[in-house]
């Protein structure tokens, strides 16, 4: 985030960033979650992934990564659903593959919003 040309070409590109707030926190990169640097990613429109690093030693696999960002960066619903996402269209499935999983979170967000 401290080279702004840097980021322009990672936004520009779509290059995949995977965070891992939990060992990022507990490694002290940053002191804690709610300064942590994913949210400002996301503003700035770069594909960020949320990831586990080693879950038994950094204390969490995915939904418990995905929790604590949500919890200490107070992420939005939108916020979520594009980091969601984002894991798909950075992975190596193939397309076709790809689409069916976010029809199936938009599917979702969609019943969220006619229960709620």
């Amino acid at each position: 985030m401290e080279d702004p040309k840097l980021v322009e070409r990672l936004v520009k590109e779509k290059i995949p960033l995977t965070v891992c707030p939990l060992s990022n926190t507990k490694l002290r990169v940053f002191d804690k979650m709610e300064n942590h640097n994913l949210k400002q990613m996301l503003d700035a429109g770069l594909c960020v992934t949320i990831n586990s690093d080693d879950p038994a030693y950094f204390g969490g696999y995915m939904n418990e990564n995905f929790l604590a960002a949500q919890n200490g960066l107070n992420l939005s619903q939108k916020d979520i659903v594009q980091v969601a996402k984002n894991g798909f269209t950075a992975s190596f499935l193939p397309q076709e593959d790809i689409d069916v999983h976010l029809k199936s979170i938009d599917d979702f967000v969609a019943e969220q919003i006619v229960s709620d």
